[in-house]
């Protein structure tokens, strides 16, 4: 396929706020279910449920092993969707339903034990990640057909953004508070757990439910990824032929694991090293609150860096400022400031979705495949596979540094808690900044990008139109001659 980029600049379309508005309300909703499994679940299947670190780490790796499967496979099945609601939008509608049960359930404790617990945890957590699944792949692709422009795509995924900032900031204002309130206790237990759960559960859907009625697909987006299915054993390789996909892919796995375990661990770290559980609150909601500033800088930093300059500039400060927390973190004044500082660079996660949709028109133009549902398929996937990573690796270093559950911690655990809350998650976010420094799908290649793909299509309307007058013209003819 040729691949020579016309000099024409792509036409540019403009935001419409009102629609990103909605889109973000999706985001809302993911981030209801999200939250609580990537903050707690760890901390409530060591401390509730008593799994061992060898159960935790078996759960998390078979349900990845299966959404090695199963994410792929709901990719295309979104892609071949055609509904009256249209190709993705249908997703938003019913599979929060199923979403809503499970994520009650992964937080639910059975009057079981040994095996069949740990067995129950298993299923309920892969039914969470399936149904996690089922929403939010068609929700990612979704953009790509909200939108045409490569900007206009990144401003909706920045309204993607700071919905999750906005619910970030409830969410960790009121999750422990309500957890130590409903569970009548300092500490906490399994009853504040679960019902903490259940309001987050039901409260996700009418967020997906407002989404779905407010981002409407665009006809001409829809018609031209119909227009380019592949057969799955062609579209694979083309996929991860396709390198600034695998680079985006790779540097969400890797900062994903960075955030996931800190996120995961950062309670730990609260608990036992700060030593005040009603810290926790304050410091998640200061890093939220944060967050929330950083994603609505994104269409300013992005377009005044670029996509690749802002998230590289984002995530060396985030590193230097776990470090400091590292060394320092033991200052309740510094430790607020860092926090802020690590919540102002989180935005940096929310701009791979706008680089991962110019990575597909890439796609389109460099190999003619385009497969919105399955390219984000493997997105999702990598966040999920960076969760179980993380929660694997994490356990097992709370269980190589000695650490006993509920019970004051020596000074040796407490140093082992710094380092994996801090360390760890900065040594695993260069990596995803060093994949970064070879993305190269810059705005003004885009723009090229775009018009070579408009000329494309405009030609070869043109070659159906004109061969579509010659067959009427037979017929005419035809039709005359008899």
């Amino acid at each position: 396929m040729s691949n020579s980029i016309s000099a024409a600049p792509a036409a540019k379309e403009k935001t419409n706020w009102r629609t990103g508005a909605f889109y973000g309300m999706g985001e809302v909703g993911c981030q209801m279910s999200w939250y609580m499994i990537s903050t707690y679940l760890t901390v409530f299947y060591t401390d509730i449920l008593g799994l061992s670190a060898a159960a935790i780490s078996m759960i998390f790796i078979i349900a990845r092993v299966w959404d090695a499967v199963n994410d792929p496979m709901m990719g295309v099945i979104a892609d071949k969707t055609k509904s009256r609601w249209g190709k993705f939008r249908p997703y938003l509608l019913f599979a929060p339903i199923a979403l809503s049960i499970f994520n009650l359930l992964t937080f639910s404790t059975f009057n079981v034990s040994g095996t069949m617990k740990v067995v129950l945890a298993l299923l309920t957590y892969i039914g969470a990640g399936m149904s996690y699944t089922a929403v939010c792949i068609p929700y990612q692709g979704l953009v790509n057909l909200i939108a045409k422009d490569s900007q206009v795509r990144m401003n909706y995924a920045s309204c993607r953004a700071v919905g999750s900032g906005a619910i970030g900031i409830v969410l960790s204002a009121v999750s422990m508070p309500l957890i130590l309130f409903f569970g009548k206790s300092e500490t906490p237990n399994a009853h504040g757990y679960f019902m903490t759960a259940l309001i987050a559960s039901i409260a996700l859907l009418p967020c997906f439910w407002t989404c779905f009625a407010g981002c409407k697909e665009r006809p001409d987006e829809v018609a031209m990824t119909e227009a380019k299915h592949t057969p799955l054993k062609e579209a694979l390789p083309a996929v991860f032929k396709n390198k600034n996909i695998v680079i985006t892919i790779l540097s969400t796995f890797s900062g994903a694991i960075g955030a996931m375990a800190r996120m995961s661990m950062l309670t730990f770290y609260i608990l036992y090293v700060v030593g005040n559980p009603m810290m926790i609150a304050p410091i998640f909601t200061t890093m939220t609150v944060c967050q929330l500033i950083g994603n609505a800088s994104l269409p300013w930093g992005t377009k005044t860096f670029t996509k690749k300059g802002y998230m590289l500039i984002t995530t060396f400060i985030q590193i230097a400022a776990l470090i400091g927390i590292f060394f320092f973190g033991t200052d309740i004044r510094l430790l607020f400031v860092f926090s802020a500082i690590i919540g102002l660079c989180m935005c940096n996660g929310a701009i791979a979705p706008g680089m991962m949709a110019d990575s597909i028109e890439y796609g389109d133009w460099k190999y003619g495949v385009r497969e919105v549902g399955l390219t984000f398929s493997f997105v999702g996937f990598a966040v999920k596979l960076a969760t179980a990573v993380s929660g694997v690796v994490t356990v097992q270093l709370l269980n190589a540094i000695g650490y006993v559950p509920n019970v004051e911690q020596t000074a040796s655990v407490k140093l082992g808690i710094n380092a994996i809350v801090n360390l760890f998650p900065a040594a695993v976010i260069l990596v995803s900044a060093i994949v970064i420094f070879f993305y190269d799908l810059s705005p003004k290649k885009m723009d090229q990008i775009y018009a070579d793909l408009e000329a494309r299509r405009g030609a070869k309307a043109e070659k159906n139109a004109k061969a579509e007058a010659e067959t009427d013209a037979a017929i005419e003819a035809d039709n005359e001659h008899l």
